[in-house]
């Protein structure tokens, strides 16, 4: 593929709701244009962008891909971005490697919570939008009811410029509103010009929207317009496409990918109305000195390159996906990284096309390429010495739905270590820890389909098998009430035995740690001795009476005891705090803490009353409702972290999708003496008691 300057690249990420046909209009696309020679689908598992084994299982994206296509002396980047909300991390990069978005809408569907969300971020990086209505070649698709939803949902920035002239429920022909010409179209997607529909009552309307809308991008347009002077097609061409630059205007295309009717239309539109990298250029940097500095999109310029994904593949190595922000990155080259401090070497610089690769020896400004084998992330900034300056970082949504990683069968506890360290370099919404409580290694990510394509990949790409199971909820212990106890240990051995001797009065108190004092009067105890009190009680403190979890909020005196002068040690007394401990603890009215989150959710604002009435059965304590916009409302609680295990994919059910929450530790409180019984069994199958 030849090299294009950056007024002639545009990259797109297509976005929308999962199933909306995202990927089978990629597909079209390059076959359209001649960049594939066969089209694949994504019921077999042949497609350029699903390439990834867990994908052709599932028949779904699961990762951005990039597929580039040449069409009347521009390139189009189209990255095609997942839609399933377990792998929102794609769409996250995608969208921020883009200029523009294309949300695709079902015809049948209609606007869903997956295109909303599209939409919403791509007004969060203020990138240009555009909407394609597909599948209308299906039974009960609807356009102009989608139309109506697209208006409902966005505004007045939406623009159709390709419509359909339905008959019975089914397309006659393609109607482009800014040539004013109708299109049938073959098998194979080729048009063939007819005549204008007559009597198509909504052209009017629709004609007048575009020209309003046009009218308000320029002055000089909207004193022609409101002069009564129709606009040129150039003018219409031109008005639009500031528009979209702007974010003022969305146009809206629509087709079929199946039989590929009106895609012609759709390259022709992208082409000619969305915004290419140079113009799209301008993107806010950050200097050595933490000021904004704005770099153009010139491969004149120094470097500026955003790496904005990484893939961990255990044969070839990393490689990092990355957008040229301003000048030109070459292979053999050395540049800084901003991110880490450290000069990168680039070895092999590759064009991709889902998993095929063709290597450059160069990838100029407003184009996306791959590299091999650095050691930079995904987020990091790689740019010219001559003037360093960074990119801002992805947020991408906060993980919520933890699972513990057991082994099957006896394995290397480091190669699973290995293996998340290699997928947590690749997905930014996966986290991972070991929980120094409950030693169980916690995985954290999205949803269940995020953490199983995890285990999935673990095995596939690193050998590691594993299964995953709910993770231990790590109580307390504690007291109730103040009690007073020896601690005796006397051992006779032959020579030296072992003599120590304590009173102590244990009592609650507000505090995670020990509270150890002494109240020892006429040496009954010798100071020398008081610290090896004070660590036999910390030891035993590590396992309660009840269930064997950590006890807190215990204060511990010491107030008296005995010592032999010969006999006596250290490790007596140590031993005889631990049993004082032993003995006197079951006395002080122990219970069981849970641990309690601080929740704060956002739900539709329909949603909230089921939400209230589920957060009720979790034993949660609605705090307050507060409006938080765009039609959610937040809901802020306190709730028991041992009722949350799958409120990640309840609260996804519950809102389609819509909904998302935070969730915190926030303390301990006493667990309701009814629920005891079943954590203490629990207990003793974790500690592997009988």
């Amino acid at each position: 593929m030849k090299q294009y300057k950056a007024d002639h690249i545009k990259n797109i990420a297509v976005a929308g709701h999962g199933g909306s046909g995202k990927t089978s209009l990629t597909e079209s696309l390059l076959f359209l244009t001649g960049a594939t020679d066969r089209l694949g689908t994504v019921a077999d598992g042949n497609t350029v962008s699903d390439y990834d084994p867990e994908e052709i299982k599932r028949k779904a994206s699961l990762s951005t891909t990039v597929e580039p296509l040449e069409y009347n002396g521009y390139k189009l980047n189209l990255l095609d971005t997942p839609g399933m909300f377990d792998f929102a991390a794609g769409m996250y990069e995608g969208v921020r490697a883009a200029e523009s978005v294309l949300v695709v809408v079902s015809g049948k569907s209609g606007v869903t919570v997956g295109a909303k969300k599209a939409y919403q971020l791509a007004t969060q990086y203020h990138k240009a939008k555009a909407f394609f209505v597909t599948k209308l070649d299906r039974e009960h698709a609807d356009f102009y009811k989608v139309l109506e939803e697209l208006k409902t949902a966005f505004g007045p920035s939406v623009c159709p410029v390709v419509v359909p002239k339905m008959n019975n429920h089914k397309v006659e022909c393609y109607i482009n509103l800014l040539e004013m010409k109708a299109y049938t179209y073959d098998d194979k997607g080729n048009p063939t010009e007819v005549p204008m529909p007559e009597s198509e009552h909504r052209l009017e309307g629709l004609i007048t929207a575009i020209s309003e809308a046009v009218a308000e991008t320029d002055e000089a347009l909207f004193e022609k317009y409101f002069s009564g002077e129709k606009f040129t097609h150039e003018e219409l061409i031109q008005g639009i496409h500031n528009g979209v630059r702007s974010g003022d205007i969305a146009p809206v295309f629509c087709g079929s990918s199946f039989d590929m009717s009106a895609l012609n239309m759709l390259l022709d539109g992208v082409t000619e109305l969305l915004p290419s990298a140079a113009e799209a250029s301008g993107e806010e940097l950050i200097d050595e000195k933490g000021e904004p500095v704005e770099v153009a999109c010139d491969e004149g310029q120094p470097l500026a390159a955003y790496i904005f994904k990484t893939i961990a593949d255990p044969f070839v190595g990393k490689m990092s996906f990355f957008k040229v922000m301003s000048g030109m990155l070459k292979a053999d080259g050395a540049y800084y990284n901003m991110t880490t401090g450290e000069e990168e070497k680039i070895g092999k610089l590759f064009l991709v096309r889902g998993k095929k690769q063709e290597e450059v020896t160069q990838i100029s400004a407003g184009d996306i390429g791959v590299a091999s084998k650095l050691s930079a992330n995904a987020g990091d900034t790689l740019c010219d010495p001559a003037r360093k300056v960074k990119a801002k970082p992805t947020e991408f949504p906060v993980p919520g739905y933890s699972m513990a990683i057991k082994m099957n069968g006896k394995g290397d506890e480091s190669k699973i270590s290995q293996g998340i360290h290699r997928l947590l370099e690749e997905d930014y919404t996966l986290k991972f820890q070991v929980n120094d409580e409950t030693h169980e290694q916690v995985l954290t990510g999205l949803g269940d389909q995020h953490l199983d394509v995890a285990v999935s990949k673990l095995k596939s790409k690193f050998g590691v098998d594993v299964y995953l199971a709910p993770p231990t909820v790590a109580y307390r212990e504690t007291i109730r009430k103040k009690v007073k106890v020896q601690g005796r240990h006397k051992k006779q051995t032959g020579g030296h035995g072992q003599f120590g001797d304590v009173w102590i009065e244990f009592e609650p108190c507000d505090s995670t740690d020990l509270v150890f004092e002494e109240k020892v009067f006429g040496g009954a105890v010798p100071k020398g001795f008081f610290p090896a009190v004070e660590k036999g009680l910390r030891e035993a403190m590590v396992k309660g009476v009840i269930a064997g979890y950590p006890m807190v909020g215990l204060k511990a005196t010491l107030v008296d005891g005995s010592y032999h002068p010969v006999d006596s040690s250290e490790m007596s007394f140590k031993m005889a705090a631990a049993i004082a401990y032993r003995e006197g603890i079951p006395q002080a009215s122990p219970v069981l803490l849970e641990p309690i989150g601080s929740l704060k959710a956002y739900v539709p604002d329909e949603n909230t009353g089921d939400m209230m009435g589920e957060l009720n059965k979790r034993r949660g304590r609605v705090l307050g409702m507060n409006p938080a916009g765009d039609g959610l409302t937040l809901i802020e609680a306190e709730v028991p972290m041992s009722e949350m295990q799958d409120f990640t994919t309840l609260v996804r059910q519950m809102t389609h999708g819509a909904g998302h929450f935070t969730l915190d530790f926030l303390r301990y409180e006493q667990l309701p003496s009814n629920l005891e019984e079943q954590v203490i069994e629990n207990a003793k199958k974790i500690h592997g008691e009988e």
